[in-house]
């Protein structure tokens, strides 16, 4: 069903670690979306809690940090009932690191909800790099990766949980939020606007 709303990109926040990270991305990509497609947006960003009923109400979330992520009871049900029954969630790793403390305890809890195989990774032809911006190879890369912070690694792919064919859960250790965090305004000064990929994961979930 296509999204007919006015968008709000829509954080989650949760009681471990520290999920207010990239504080200037969220308006960095609603500006993309203002500048190259026609939804209508919201320009403010809301940040509903992970145990909040309220979360049921947005078609997108977004969940980063660098440290433990532990959810409570609530927060767990809430993830698992929202992916399961349509919610689309973007969880991007901070540290950009398979083996930094987000990763495993974020990927842990994946497991708990879902299945130690739920995640996956997901192939480079995948509709999530063509749902607007086509991007052949896959998941384009990170300054942070290619300057080798981190694990000093380039991930060449990103991994999901899919349930019917559709993604529910979008998980990456390429840091975007840090990649995308900067003023708006100044991507007049890139050769190309790093936020494409952005849209894409938006308009994808935004169109499922």
């Amino acid at each position: 069903m296509r999204y007919s709303g006015k968008f709000t990109f829509t954080r989650l926040s949760y009681h471990s670690g520290d999920w207010d990270t990239d504080q200037r991305m969220p308006s960095n990509l609603l500006n993309s979306l203002l500048e190259y497609t026609t939804i209508p947006i919201d320009p403010h960003e809301k940040v509903i809690p992970l145990s909040s009923e309220d979360i049921f109400s947005a078609p997108f979330c977004y969940i980063s940090g660098h440290k433990l992520v532990q959810f409570d009871a609530k927060e767990k049900a809430n993830f698992k009932r929202y992916v399961e029954n349509g919610g689309f969630v973007f969880a991007d790793d901070c540290n950009h690191d398979i083996d930094g403390l987000f990763a495993r305890s974020f990927e842990a809890q994946m497991s708990a909800l879902f299945g130690p195989a739920a995640l996956k990774k997901i192939p480079n032809n995948h509709q999530i790099y063509h749902s607007f911006f086509p991007f052949d190879k896959g998941p384009p890369n990170t300054s942070f990766e290619l300057n080798g912070w981190g694990d000093d690694l380039v991930h060449d792919y990103l991994k999901a949980i899919e349930f019917d064919g559709r993604i529910g859960v979008l998980y990456s250790n390429k840091d975007y939020g840090c990649e995308w965090d900067y003023d708006f305004r100044n991507k007049r000064f890139l050769a190309e606007d790093n936020t494409k990929f952005g849209v894409n994961i938006i308009m994808y979930a935004l169109n499922l």
